[in-house]
């Protein structure tokens, strides 16, 4: 089901949305500075592509370091480039996902392809500091996550 509905997606736009973010990609890569955008927009641009079977994590929940330790892609240089993304390509990007969600829930059929496109609308404004993984990885990071959060609690407690 998950090749069927990436497949139909990539046909129906994912591909020109993707190719939208390379672009983001390649004008962020020619300044050294841009780098961190670099990456996280191909990682968004291989989701936007085939976005069925995929989700979207923070770094933090797969590098389980303390908030403390910050990275170029969470810490004040990923704060800055989330906004100059923002301003650049981010709205641009919302707004042609809000477009497509919004034709693509015209039609029963079309519902899963609008959810899709409204959950990476959100991620559109922010893509720094994320990463695409299986959906799989990204339960068991979550809930590896949960466990020691809850761990912690009970020692507390």
């Amino acid at each position: 089901m998950r090749f069927a509905g990436n497949a139909i997606w990539f046909i129906l736009g994912g591909a020109v949305i993707a190719l939208y973010w390379l672009i983001g990609a390649v004008i962020f890569a020619i300044s050294i500075i841009g780098l961190p955008v670099t990456r996280a927009a191909l990682e968004m641009a291989k989701m936007s592509a085939f976005p069925f079977g995929k989700d979207v994590v923070h770094v933090r929940e797969l590098d389980r370091k303390e908030l403390s330790k910050t990275t170029a892609a969470t810490g004040t240089i990923g704060f800055i480039a989330n906004i100059v993304w923002l301003l650049t390509f981010g709205w641009s990007l919302c707004v042609l996902y809000i477009f497509a969600g919004i034709l693509n829930c015209i039609t029963i059929i079309g519902i899963p392809f609008g959810i899709q496109a409204f959950k990476l609308a959100g991620i559109s404004l922010w893509p720094v500091g994320r990463r695409v993984v299986t959906k799989e990885l990204a339960q068991a990071a979550r809930q590896s996550n949960a466990q020691d959060q809850l761990a912690a609690i009970r020692e507390n407690a």
